[in-house]
């Protein structure tokens, strides 16, 4: 979220420094989508072979990142992983060096904090099969409005966890679990039947 006073920023700008903070890449990835989607959509020899330049940059990025993991010691490669915007490559040329399980158990912990922030709460109840389960409440005490935020925090989990791990087929929240009651016991049952074995007690 952009704070106030302070505007996106525009395709061919950098931060200080020249490198990019993460609003800066989210604002790429949106045009660059904007832009192969216009690309798609018009005719001609040249937008084929714009798109097939695309692809072929693209199929060399990802040769380079695998060599770079094959060089990489366990404690390298789990950090390049842990980055958010390494993740998402190596999940699209398909290196990924976790499994799909443990990408999407930690895109959950990512969105917790968030959806704290509502008022709910979300955590990772494992796999069933290629279903990613996660346990959802959206908290107590919420007006009209409830049932549509309930609907886009459940998008957003279902959003982050398969882009975290497209392997997955679906998300589907757990019922949370209804403790029985516990047996009204009145008290004075409990007086008397306490008193009852103190005579027997003392009788005998």
């Amino acid at each position: 979220m952009t704070e106030p006073g302070h505007t996106s920023p525009e395709p061919g700008h950098t931060s200080p420094g020249g490198r990019l903070g993460d609003p800066e890449v989210e604002a790429r990835l949106a045009r660059i989508d904007e832009v192969l989607a216009g690309l798609e959509a018009a005719p001609g020899p040249t937008v084929r072979s714009a798109l097939e330049a695309v692809g072929l940059l693209t199929e060399v990025y990802g040769e380079a990142l695998t060599r770079v993991l094959e060089h990489a010691d366990p404690a390298l490669a789990e950090q390049l992983a842990e980055d958010e915007l390494l993740g998402h490559l190596l999940v699209l040329h398909g290196i990924h060096p976790e499994p799909p399980e443990r990408r999407a158990a930690r895109a959950v912990e990512r969105l917790r904090p968030a959806v704290r922030e509502r008022g709910g709460d979300v955590e990772w109840a494992g796999l069933d099969g290629q279903v990613a389960r996660v346990r959802l409440s959206t908290g107590g005490g919420c007006g009209g409005g409830c049932g549509s935020g309930a609907a886009d925090v459940t998008e957003a989990v279902r959003e982050a966890v398969l882009a975290a791990a497209p392997e997955l087929t679906a998300v589907e929240p757990v019922p949370e679990e209804r403790r029985a009651a516990p047996a009204f016991v009145p008290l004075g049952s409990l007086t008397r039947r306490d008193g009852g074995a103190t005579r027997t007690r003392e009788t005998t």
